[in-house]
């Protein structure tokens, strides 16, 4: 099986088996079947949740009134203790973790996204698991939504993820209420999600947890426009993760709208238009156009118009024609530093870098 990004998501109550404890046998038996899958050449990134039942646990359950300053001093405390048991268990296989705590203005934020972007994939790069959670000790709606599920589907689109499994205490999505109607029969894969499926969503089922179904269906919804494929299912089925990564027919299945990579090459043409022009030499089109190279600052003659880092361009060839458009790793500013030069001049010219090239092939879209 070819290497993918997987994004999985652990719900409050996987992480306590429905009790107020952290349950850390079971929590051994997830990190180890991720440490299998890394074995064998998948990027694994966690987003966990779970930090406020952490919080409670370490200080041993006070009785404290449900203020916003309670919620976040508990989840102050937690975010200790979740990050210091994950790297003792990922440490068990030989793997170090890194933590990336993000709110909603982090993912809406041009330079944040890109800043958590470029961190999350110097993890990947460098074998390092992503631990991802809300930053619940500084967010306000974060908490009173609870959504990490949405969280992880914006993280799945920010690694550029193949799959987002969303663990959690209920088999999947059903017809009805499993919990009230014995008749309930699994739903085992969704092509439109309607209404009429919005009002089987249902709540969290074990109250530990804020988030219910119908996060899950909301996060399903953005991530497989993005062209990721996403299961919901129990995390007390043996192997899940495994099993899901191979495809088994397991929880309810999201299949992807497109790739990842049709997806984001859509958006580039149809998203914001341009906000400015990048002119390139009869070489670097050759590089382009019949070699499907990225766009290396040594093939730029000239910059026009000002653009920031991440939005997007044209790219004229010497004809003055446009022959792509693309998102520029680095702004106008930056590039009429680097234009024509070697890519390893970069970190000298600038002081820093985002990379070697100036718009990566993935980023860049033929005319």
């Amino acid at each position: 099986m070819k290497g993918k990004t997987i994004v999985v998501k652990l719900g409050t109550s996987v992480l306590t088996g429905g009790t107020r404890h952290l349950d850390r046998a079971h929590m051994v038996e997830l990190v180890r079947q991720c440490a299998s899958l890394h074995r064998a050449g998948h990027q694994i990134i966690v987003v966990t949740s779970a930090a406020i039942a952490a919080g409670r646990e370490h200080l041993g359950f006070p009785e404290l009134a449900g203020t916003m300053a309670n919620k976040q001093m508990l989840a102050a405390v937690g975010q200790t203790q979740l990050i210091q048991s994950w790297q003792s268990l990922f440490n068990i296989y030989g793997l170090h973790v890194g933590q990336i705590l993000l709110t909603r203005a982090d993912l809406e934020d041009r330079e944040r996204y890109l800043n958590a972007r470029d961190t999350l994939r110097a993890l990947l790069d460098n074998r390092i698991i992503p631990v991802i959670n809300e930053n619940d000790a500084v967010a306000t709606n974060e908490i009173k939504v609870g959504d990490n599920d949405n969280l992880s589907a914006r993280a799945a689109i920010l690694a550029e993820a193949d799959l987002l499994i969303l663990l959690t205490d209920q088999k999947g999505l059903f017809t009805a209420d499993p919990r009230h109607d014995p008749k309930a029969q699994l739903i085992e894969e969704v092509q439109t999600i309607d209404d009429t499926l919005r009002k089987l969503a249902g709540g969290s089922i074990s109250g530990l947890g804020t988030g219910g179904m119908a996060t899950k269906l909301q996060a399903a919804d953005v991530a497989r426009r993005a062209g990721i494929d996403v299961v919901i299912a129990t995390g007390q089925v043996p192997e899940v993760i495994g099993r899901l990564a191979e495809g088994d027919r397991i929880g309810t299945r999201f299949p992807a709208l497109a790739t990842p990579l049709e997806s984001r090459k859509r958006w580039i043409l149809a998203g914001p238009p341009p906000h400015g022009e990048i002119h390139i030499d009869a070489g670097a089109v050759n590089a382009v156009r019949e070699k499907g190279s990225s766009l290396l600052p040594k093939g730029i003659v000239r910059v026009e118009g000002r653009f920031r880092r991440g939005e997007a361009v044209r790219i004229v060839n010497p004809e003055g024609r446009e022959l792509a458009r693309g998102i520029c790793r680095y702004d106008a500013l930056d590039l009429n530093r680097i234009k024509g030069q070697h890519s390893e001049q970069i970190e000298s010219l600038l002081g820093y870098g985002y990379g070697s090239v100036a718009i990566h092939r993935d980023d860049l879209v033929l005319l």
